[in-house]
């Protein structure tokens, strides 16, 4: 059986892993446009900082292709999947066969025709190794920054030139920080300290032009007529799942790669995986991108389990954001901003003096979110009572404690979330 395998970020990593634990023989190519093997992406600040080396990029055991026995092809760009000959284009020419095909691309950041961007020298994105390593070697020659977008890029965009001395300023669309993954409470924490260490945050307004001379820029004008002077842009608005290879052939492409639950795309034997991947939401059953790490894994491991042949499905994408700024660490995960407020029961506790936020979003008699800044020990909790659609009535009380933990749970729930692991006392 040849496996081919497109990407090599954390889904990847799980269809090995789930193809090598039933087929140990068949071959795998992995193929990568980047020149690095697998590395932690959230990561990237933290290199772009000083806080991490190259060395600790990396999250997988020395060794990892070779004993899987991977034929990895890094610096390789597909161009086109023909499926009905089986066989996938690089950019060199090259046509690499396969029985079962894996796309696990990742997303491309999207830039938007801002006037004047064109053609600037100093203009960046922010979502790869080497975007980090592009900033770092121009480091001395950046003085002040805008970064464009207060979403999860931008702000770990920000942090990262913050840690080498830079001015930044964060200019976002939204009335606050982070507008997808948090409410108004955690993001204006965040706001505040980031303020507290001296990054500007500009919300409810927008980039219309780039100013400067040739390729060198001096500043950008707002939507409001305000400018502010700088030398470098960051563009950190989104991703979209970069799937533009794709056309012309039979895989349907809807705003991302469509799937099944068994990560299988509309052609038999084509699947897709991660932020590509158009797949079921656990809540709506609607297929949506779902830009999330962890979820990518297991998409990863559901698909590269299927095409070795054996049947696994995905149980849908629940939200999950987590995000450390400052030392303030911030979780989201599942409905956190309610369409139709009136019809969930929102609970909340905050301490804004010490950065202490908790929000929790219940529908019924089970929780369907939470919103935890400041304290997320426990998050894991969280998340295994919104996935079981845990009755929550025993302990509704305890949820905002600030000690809420297993010890509050009955017996037969703990023993219920923590069946994998073994019982709980």
């Amino acid at each position: 059986m040849n496996y081919v395998i497109i990407g090599n970020s954390v889904a990847a990593v799980g269809a090995i892993r789930g193809i090598r634990k039933i087929d140990r023989q068949g071959n795998i190519t992995v193929i990568s446009r980047e020149g690095h093997i697998a590395y932690g992406r959230p990561l990237i600040s933290y290199l772009l900082g000083g806080q991490v080396t190259e060395k600790r990029m990396s999250y997988l055991p020395e060794g990892f292709y070779a004993d899987n026995r991977i034929n990895l092809r890094l610096n390789s760009e597909v161009v086109a999947v023909n499926t009905d000959k089986r066989q996938v284009r690089l950019a060199n020419g090259d046509n690499i066969p396969f029985d079962r095909l894996l796309i696990a691309t990742g997303g491309d950041p999207f830039v938007p025709p801002i006037e004047g961007l064109a053609g600037k020298e100093k203009v960046f994105t922010f979502t790869t190794w080497d975007d980090a390593n592009k900033l770092k070697g121009i480091a001395h020659d950046i003085n002040r920054v805008v970064v464009i977008g207060g979403g999860l890029i931008g702000l770990k965009a920000a942090e990262g030139l913050h840690q080498l001395g830079k001015h930044i300023t964060i200019v976002e669309l939204a009335d606050r920080i982070l507008s997808n993954a948090f409410d108004r409470p955690a993001g204006r924490i965040v706001a505040k300290k980031m303020k507290a260490n001296g990054i500007e945050v500009v919300t409810e307004d927008t980039v219309v032009s780039v100013e400067g001379d040739d390729a060198d820029i001096t500043g950008v004008t707002l939507k409001s007529g305000d400018f502010i002077p700088c030398d470098t842009v960051i563009v950190a608005i989104g991703v979209r799942p970069a799937a533009a290879f794709l056309k012309g052939s039979k895989v349907e492409v809807n705003r991302g790669i469509v799937v099944d639950d068994r990560m299988e795309t509309s052609v038999a034997g084509v699947f897709a995986a991660g932020d590509v991947a158009e797949a079921r939401d656990f809540f709506s059953g609607q297929k949506n991108p779902m830009p999330i790490w962890p979820d990518a894994y297991i998409q990863g491991d559901i698909a590269g389990t299927v095409m070795a042949g054996e049947e696994k499905k995905y149980s849908g994408g629940l939200s999950m954001n987590s995000l450390e700024l400052f030392k303030v660490p911030t979780i989201s995960m599942g409905i956190t901003n309610p369409l139709e407020p009136k019809k969930f029961e929102i609970l909340t506790y905050q301490d804004l003096e010490n950065h202490q936020y908790r929000k929790i979003v219940i529908k019924g008699s089970c929780l369907v979110g939470a919103v935890l800044v400041g304290n997320v020990e426990r998050a894991g909790i969280f998340a295994g009572l919104i996935r079981e659609q845990i009755d929550i009535t025993p302990f509704r009380g305890s949820l905002l404690a600030a000690d809420f933990g297993v010890i509050h749970l009955p017996r037969d729930i703990r023993n219920a979330l923590f069946a994998p692991y073994g019982k709980v006392a």
